[in-house]
């Protein structure tokens, strides 16, 4: 619970720094933009390397945590 509350935290303050407007990636998006198959992106949120919301049903991904998955990889 405790986590959670921190994570959207940081999504508000996130929302804040850039004028409320976050870039979203579908999964399919990510995949094109990183050259990596559906199972590859699957696999990296599963083991938390790679975040991503599921409020929609879908897998849709942020843009800078995306970049931070990149970078940290």
């Amino acid at each position: 619970m405790e986590l959670r509350i921190l994570e959207i935290l940081n999504e508000i303050k996130s929302l804040i720094k850039i004028g409320g407007t976050i870039k979203w990636l579908s999964l399919s998006e990510v995949c094109e933009q990183v050259s990596l198959s559906k199972s590859s992106i699957r696999r990296a949120v599963s083991t938390g390397a790679l975040k991503c919301c599921r409020t929609t049903g879908k897998l849709l991904f942020r843009v800078e945590d995306v970049e931070r998955w990149l970078s940290n990889g």
